[in-house]
């Protein structure tokens, strides 16, 4: 049976310098990342992916669209505002790989993605799915009233059997303070079925000393599953009583890790969805991130994907 997954989210236009003059042009954003990851593995895990997000009528939202139904993920609850156009991020990254982010967003269609007719039909709408997938930046560009809307919506999907996922990925600038920040993602928090934090993220905006302490937060909140991710290091997954970490694989030289994060959701809820248990799903997880950062920009070619054999193991 096929499971039918929505990732809900804005898509960007990256512009990656591999010089400091000279760029490439490309598509990405978290939710999206993920969505194009998950729907890439989907053919294995039986994953149906949808991306629900708003764009204007502008040649580069043609592009995206064209890129994404490529994905083979669907595009029915995708707005289109007339006159908009989509965000834009610039990528810099160092010699080590790691990036840097500049952003230009703040009228981008996606902040209206749940305005209008369109979406009072897209709210309900996700009570049809059997998995969301959503993140603190999906919460960051909504304005205050359709984010409450979003959560109300997410409640009720999952009184009727959805499973909520949610990567916190805090990014400071999207927010107007961090205390909004916390309350945002402690409301979803408490939604959750799985959380997929970065503990860099935790410790910047709750102060968490170390993994540990962000899992045991989030199960104060009840998140019944805790994936603590953390960079090049093991990542700690806390399920019921049972805490441990699960280690990746070595990657001696990154060459850009936009998307690593993004990546390692999608494997990870590939397979848990397939019937993987957790440490495998984050062994998995693992396997796809330390090929994405192999490469530049957040969604890789598909031929450098690694087979779906290797991911799952």
């Amino acid at each position: 049976m096929t499971v039918r997954v929505a990732s809900i989210g804005e898509c960007m236009i990256e512009l990656r310098h591999r010089s400091p003059t000279d760029i490439d042009l490309a598509f990405g954003g978290d939710t999206l990342n993920t969505a194009a990851y998950l729907a890439r593995l989907g053919g294995t895990a039986g994953l149906s992916v949808d991306y629900v997000t708003a764009l204007g009528d502008d040649p580069y939202s043609d592009a995206m669209l064209a890129m994404w139904r490529g994905e083979g993920i669907g595009t029915g609850l995708v707005q289109r505002l007339p006159g908009r156009v989509p965000g834009l991020y610039a990528i810099r990254t160092d010699k080590k790989g790691e990036r840097s982010f500049f952003y230009w967003r703040s009228a981008a269609a996606a902040r209206d993605m749940l305005e209008g007719p369109h979406g009072d039909r897209i709210l309900p709408a996700l009570a049809s799915y059997g998995w969301i997938y959503f993140s603190g930046i999906t919460l960051s560009i909504l304005h205050e009233k359709p984010r409450h809307r979003l959560l109300e919506a997410l409640a009720e999907a999952k009184k009727r059997g959805a499973k909520l996922a949610f990567d916190p990925n805090y990014r400071p600038r999207g927010w107007p303070r961090p205390d909004v920040a916390r309350s945002a993602i402690a409301e979803a928090m408490r939604l959750a079925d799985v959380a997929l934090p970065s503990f860099a993220d935790e410790k910047l905006l709750f102060g968490d000393p170390d993994r540990e302490a962000t899992a045991l937060r989030l199960r104060e909140l009840g998140v019944p599953e805790i994936v603590v991710k953390d960079a090049e290091n093991p990542c700690l997954v806390a399920v019921g009583h049972d805490e441990f970490e699960v280690i990746g694989r070595e990657v001696a030289q990154p060459v850009d890790t936009t998307g690593a994060g993004d990546s390692f959701n999608a494997a990870y809820l590939a397979a848990r969805i397939k019937g993987a248990k957790p440490a495998e799903a984050a062994a998995a997880g693992h396997v796809l991130a330390s090929e994405v950062i192999l490469h530049p920009g957040a969604v890789i070619p598909k031929e450098a994907m690694p087979p779906a054999e290797l991911v799952f193991g």
